[in-house]
């Protein structure tokens, strides 16, 4: 097999050493360090050029290189002025680093290291801030990717203006590079608890209030995974403000001058309202077929990423109420729907639902959401039923914003929910959908099950909407403030929210100021006041300051491109302006450092050396192998960043003076040969498949009727672990077979399926509220009788009867 780009021609190691990461975890954010270790072992000057993915949130600040005792620190620059002076640099004989974002997808990046002598040794420091996002169970989750999927690259967006990367997925036993990872968390509550999906060494509180720990990954840890740790704080719910002084170097009046505060709020709604649950809407679901889906899960689970949708399909199906709408969608390089337009949910288009469901397969070839998202937004909506649209993928896709902008443009007419399916996900493109949909953001990775997950969103999505959401502040004399963050769309009971905001002007340091936040749900208008003090807290750094500059960045380049028609480069101006004051990247911007005291020019010519990222895409190894020649990369093309290997050179020579850049994709004819590898791992994966066998509590559900009622019937007693005769047997006399098999259902569930109680809990509401409608008189007889026959203790006073 073709080592993928692993080893030079002269079978030497590619020159990335090892990577070590610094995550300093303050409340609800994070600034993270990596540092990049480089080592040139050729004769001759390397340019290498390193792929990797961040958080599609996060924020770049700051990017340094060392070379032997030289220190460097980057600039960010206008990213074509950037890219002028790394070719100049280069051409120069000196050396030279880019730092650049992807213009399809932001988060992306490519890290250029520029001729690098033979024998040198290059550190290299990369900054950057995100926020953690808040998990179903309370949980702040942190990811350092460890594997950059191949985007695939929509045939019509073949022509873009940016020039394509090649990006090396091999798997990680074999990337040549080590990783050493280290967290400090603190926060005004006492931290309960830090997982991970690796493994860890113990927690080491460094105080008696346990508001302050480190934790790190165990020896021994192979970069096979994203690093994922799940922060448990204590009263995580109660809200908070962080008020960051200004820079005192910046000039006063600008965003780094000034104080900014983060607000992040936690609204408490009504029980009384949330307690009832919305019996309308329409429910679009829309699922990733892409050959990528037929990948396991994990490497240590037979069960496949398509397998386990069907399965959370299967539960949404089952659990949706009478009276809505939906349709179901899937989508590779071509997309599919179930019926024409949204029918409603009835037993008969439900049975017809779950029959195709039951046959889908990872076989549509590529990953194009653009096209499924456009059709389904060109659907007029149904009147008082609110479009609720479920997004599931493995997140693959290299025109992210585009997919994005969509969404936002159509937010006014539905809610987005997005599914981010094993690692590697973009967390650009999930967080976006949700963000700009209305909706939440969930990630399936590790030992997560799918369903819990979706099942929470699916109750997310049938409480009442909140609408005309404001934020109203209250600030003493002289005090004004300048809103950072897009405005509030959307809110959940028990989801976090994070409002940014600059604040100028003068007060005394006992000043006092307060946001009230005021929305209208079911009709009933409310308000959450936080009052914060204006104090600003100390040791903070510039943390929420860089990602009020990125929220208002990501805010503009949105506007950009949706003024991209109308020719307005104002804009465009006002990011860059923005991006080089605050230190952060943008789609406009790149950090350019070039070290001009390294004596003399060097000859010859400059090879250039492609890094791979660790990844699971075994299969596309093994089936583009045959094609290649010498050293190659095994990947697909996401558009926007600096061109690097051709696919038939291992190491192409770049003159030194060399400036243009070729533009277009190269890798046309990829995308079918990529559908032929998906078709190889489909039918692998099916024959694995057939071995597994049916989950007991997923048998159950798919035995109950779209009304909430089961039949009495040899398919529930085998479901049941009983026979027929018993199940009929021990019925009481007086009570009809649907009531029957029903409370048995009932009662199995609370007996033997509690730990997966988010799993089927409303499906098994619509079975009570079914059960409260037939006015059965003889409840507590089949009570006994079932816990009877099933070996329970359930009472009914647990169903809620």
């Amino acid at each position: 097999m073709v080592c993928c780009g692993l080893l030079t021609a002269q079978k030497e190691p590619v020159p990335l050493k090892s990577i070590e990461v610094e995550v300093e975890v303050r409340d609800h954010v994070a600034t993270v360090v990596s540092t990049l270790n480089y080592e040139n072992k050729e004769d001759k000057p390397i340019e290498a050029v390193f792929v990797f993915p961040l958080p599609g949130d996060a924020a770049v600040c700051h990017f340094s290189a060392k070379i032997g005792q030289t220190q460097i620190v980057a600039e960010v620059k206008e990213k074509q002025q950037a890219r002028e002076e790394y070719d100049d640099a280069l051409s120069s004989g000196q050396q030279a680093f880019l730092l650049e974002e992807s213009e399809q997808s932001p988060d992306i990046f490519t890290l250029s290291v520029g001729s690098l002598p033979p024998g040198e040794s290059a550190s290299i420091r990369l900054e950057y801030v995100t926020e953690l996002a808040v998990q179903a169970d309370d949980g702040l989750r942190f990811c350092l990717p460890a594997v950059l999927n191949p985007r695939y690259q929509p045939q019509e967006s073949g022509g873009s203006d940016g020039a394509s990367v090649q990006v090396t997925s091999v798997p990680a036993s074999l990337v040549p590079y080590s990783l050493s990872f280290s967290a400090r968390v603190s926060s005004p509550r006492p931290i309960c608890k830090v997982e991970s999906s690796c493994s860890l060494d113990p927690l080491q509180y460094l105080n008696t209030e346990q508001t302050q720990a480190t934790v790190k990954l165990a020896e021994g840890h192979k970069f096979d995974r994203d690093v994922e740790l799940l922060i448990y704080y204590k009263d995580a719910h109660q809200p908070t403000a962080v008020v960051e002084a200004g820079l005192a170097s910046a000039e006063p009046g600008t965003l780094m001058g000034n104080p900014v505060v983060m607000l992040s709020l936690y609204p408490e709604f009504p029980q009384s309202l949330m307690s009832s649950l919305a019996s309308c809407g329409e429910f679009v679901f829309l699922m990733d077929r892409s050959g990528s889906m037929g990948s396991r899960i994990r490497n240590e689970d037979p069960q496949t990423r398509i397998s386990s949708a069907r399965d959370t399909l299967l539960l949404l199906l089952k659990s949706l109420p009478m009276g809505c709408y939906f349709n179901i969608y899937s989508f590779g390089s071509s997309y599919e729907h179930i019926f024409p337009n949204s029918v409603e949910y009835s037993e008969s288009t439900m049975a017809e639902a779950l029959k195709k469901v039951e046959a889908m397969e990872a076989n549509l070839g590529g990953t194009e959401i653009l096209k499924p998202l456009k059709h389904i937004y060109s659907q007029p909506c149904i009147p008082s039923q609110p479009r609720q649209v479920f997004v599931f993928t493995d997140g693959e896709v290299s025109n992210t914003k585009a997919v994005i902008d969509l969404v936002k443009q159509n937010s006014g007419s539905h809610r987005c929910f997005a599914f981010g399916i094993g690692e590697g996900a973009s967390s650009a493109l999930i967080n976006g959908l949700a963000k700009e949909g209305g909706g939440h953001a969930q990630f399936i990775t590790g030992t997560d099950r799918m369903q819990p997950k979706v099942m929470q969103s699916l109750r997310f999505a049938l409480q009442p909407a909140v609408v005309d959401i404001s934020a109203t502040w209250d600030l003493p004399k002289g005090v004004s403030v300048t809103v950072l963050s897009p405005p509030l769309t959307a809110l959940f009971q028990g989801q976090r929210s994070l409002i940014y905001a600059q604040l100028t002007g003068e007060s005394s340091e006992a000043a006092e100021g307060s946001v009230t936040l005021k929305y209208c749900l079911a009709g009933h208008p409310s308000q959450n006041q936080l009052p914060f003090s204006l104090k600003p807290a100390e040791d903070t750094g510039l943390t929420v300051h860089r990602l009020g500059a990125r929220s208002l960045i990501r805010s503009l380049e949105m506007k950009e491109r949706e003024n991209t028609e109308k020719q307005d480069g104002g804009v465009k101006g006002k990011v860059v302006e923005l991006s080089v004051q605050s230190g952060v990247s943008s789609s406009f911007t790149a950090f350019i450092v070039v070290n001009k005291d390294n004596g003399e020019p060097i000859e010859g010519p400059l090879i250039r050396r492609n890094i791979p990222a660790p990844g699971r895409h075994r299969y596309m190894m093994r089936c583009c192998a045959p094609m290649m020649d010498s050293v190659t990369a095994c990947g697909f093309a996401p558009q926007g960043l600096p061109e690097v290997l051709s696919w038939n050179s291992g190491h192409s020579a770049l003159s030194a003076g060399a400036k243009s850049r070729k533009k277009g994709n190269m890798f046309g004819a990829m995308p079918k040969l990529k559908s032929q590898c998906n078709s190889k791992q489909s039918s692998s994966n099916d024959k694995t498949e057939a071995k597994i066998s049916k989950d007991p509590l997923l048998q159950l559900v798919s035995l109950q009727k779209a009304s909430g009622c089961w039949l009495l019937d040899p398919a529930l007693a085998a479901a049941l672990g009983k026979t027929s005769k018993e199940v009929e047997r021990t019925k009481p006399s007086s009570v009809n077979q649907e009531v029957w098999a029903t409370l048995l259902a009932l009662i199995w569930l609370n007996g033997f399926k509690m730990d997966a109680k988010e799993e089927w809990e409303l499906l098994g509401l619509k079975a009570l509220s079914w059960l409260r409608a037939q006015n059965a008189s003889c409840v507590a007889e089949c009570m006994e009788a079932g816990n009877t026959l099933l070996g329970c203790s359930v009472q009914k006073d647990v169903l809620g009867l």
